[in-house]
């Protein structure tokens, strides 16, 4: 059976935290966690870039890199690599074979994020890899990543409003939750916070006596931008601590999460690891990372595509639209349920921009009727505002304004699009 059909059966279980069923599950495969050193991030937007520089770094550098992100956008095996290759069908069926083989028969089963889990953590233990760079799936405290008793570092990347049906209702106990991923005694880097936050985090670590650095962000020191109209910028270069590197991934937000990755990179230096500039310098400027604030070609036109799935992030991508200095934006919009569909439109929405609202596919998705009421008490000076069905036609419209489209709202919808129009990641 392929990796969809192995894990199918556990999406019914939905979001479920807590470490007791991880734990019982790995010790059924031999603890694989306890061999592998860990570098442990959490944060509500930028942990995933934070592991993509780490990752591309550290194979640069010559080590055995194992990464585990989630959510995927197209593919399960997008979720576990080895040195920034994705891992095989044929392994991955493999591994949730076995793991699926160690659940105990009537105990309470895992979820669908532990049975992925549990397998990437297997996978990173029998390659022996020198490090794995390992993605927090929701929280912190008690997510199924939070199982390595003694990290090489943790990191906080950022901490805003998300997750409240889950996390708690405030920036506070949403913080708690994160901060639950530092350790006694292990380094952490922590991102810039909100003061209510970062009370929280300095508790914590002042409890469990982890050293902790807060760098100051990056700064960009050349950016060239292309000379044809409405093409997107080109790589900026930054600096860091003396350090200077291109910086590929586009947003103001990248000049903090490189900063959080070199200076976890510095505490490995400090540890021993060998990690020269020139490693520095081509790993970032190999780092991907699809779906976010990324530019895609699409029937000859040029579609900037980003997950903007909280009001930090969509605020994140309004910055990085702005800087652009095109009018006439037209937004392609898709948002979950579950999100904070207000804050997400209150930061994109400009007076004057068309916006086309869709459906997420397979998922509990905002109603586009529903959001369009929305959208125009919050911004009703809009040029346009329209609902879709489907996503292709919006985006099929969109294009005929011969402006900037920005499709957004959900990582489930850039997926969706990624998949159905067969690009590549």
């Amino acid at each position: 059976m392929n990796p969809d059909t192995l894990l199918k059966p556990y999406e019914r279980f939905g979001v479920h935290l807590g470490l007791e069923r991880i734990q019982h599950l790995l010790a059924n495969l031999g603890n694989p966690q306890h061999q592998v050193p860990t570098i442990h991030i959490a944060g509500s937007n930028g942990k995933g870039s934070v592991c993509a520089y780490l990752s591309s770094i550290l194979t640069h550098a010559g080590y055995r890199v194992g990464r585990y992100i989630s959510p995927h956008l197209i593919d399960w095996r997008e979720r576990i690599c080895l040195n920034e290759q994705q891992i095989s069908e044929q392994e991955l069926q493999k591994l949730l074979e076995e793991v699926l083989a160690a659940i105990q028969p009537g105990g309470e089963l895992p979820t669908q994020f532990e049975v992925i889990t549990a397998a990437a953590w297997l996978y990173f233990a029998k390659q022996k890899v020198d490090v794995a760079v390992v993605e927090v799936g929701l929280g912190g405290r008690l997510d199924a990543t939070n199982v390595c008793a003694r990290p090489l570092v943790s990191i906080i990347t950022s901490i805003s409003w998300e997750h409240w049906q889950v996390l708690g209702p405030t920036l506070a106990h949403i913080a708690a939750e994160k901060a639950g991923i530092l350790k006694s005694g292990c380094p952490a880097v922590i991102g810039p916070l909100p003061p209510e936050a970062k009370a929280v985090v300095d508790k914590r670590i002042a409890e469990v006596g982890c050293p902790a650095i807060w760098p100051e962000p990056a700064k960009i020191i050349q950016t060239e931008r292309e000379k044809i109209e409405k093409f997107p910028p080109a790589c900026s270069w930054a600096s860091y601590q003396g350090i200077v590197y291109p910086l590929p991934l586009a947003g103001e937000a990248q000049l903090v999460n490189s900063a959080l990755a070199l200076a976890t990179v510095e505490i490995l230096r400090q540890r021993g690891w060998k990690i020269s500039d020139k490693a520095i310098a081509e790993g970032m400027a190999q780092t991907k990372w699809p779906g976010r604030i990324q530019w895609i070609k699409w029937r000859d036109h040029l579609l900037l595509i980003d997950g903007a799935h909280n009001s930090a992030s969509a605020t994140v991508l309004r910055q990085y639209v702005d800087s652009l200095n095109i009018e006439n934006v037209t937004w392609v919009v898709g948002i979950l349920a579950s999100k904070d569909r207000e804050g997400i439109l209150k930061a994109l929405l400009r007076s004057g921009e068309r916006l086309y609202l869709v459906p997420v596919p397979d998922h509990k998705s905002a109603i586009p009727e529903e959001l369009a009421e929305l959208a125009l008490q919050i911004c009703p000076l809009l040029a346009e505002c329209q609902c879709f069905t489907e996503l292709l036609p919006a985006l099929e419209k969109a294009i005929r304004n011969e402006k900037i489209t920005v499709l957004c709202g959900s990582l489930y919808l850039i997926g969706h699009f990624l998949a159905s129009t067969r690009q590549f990641l």
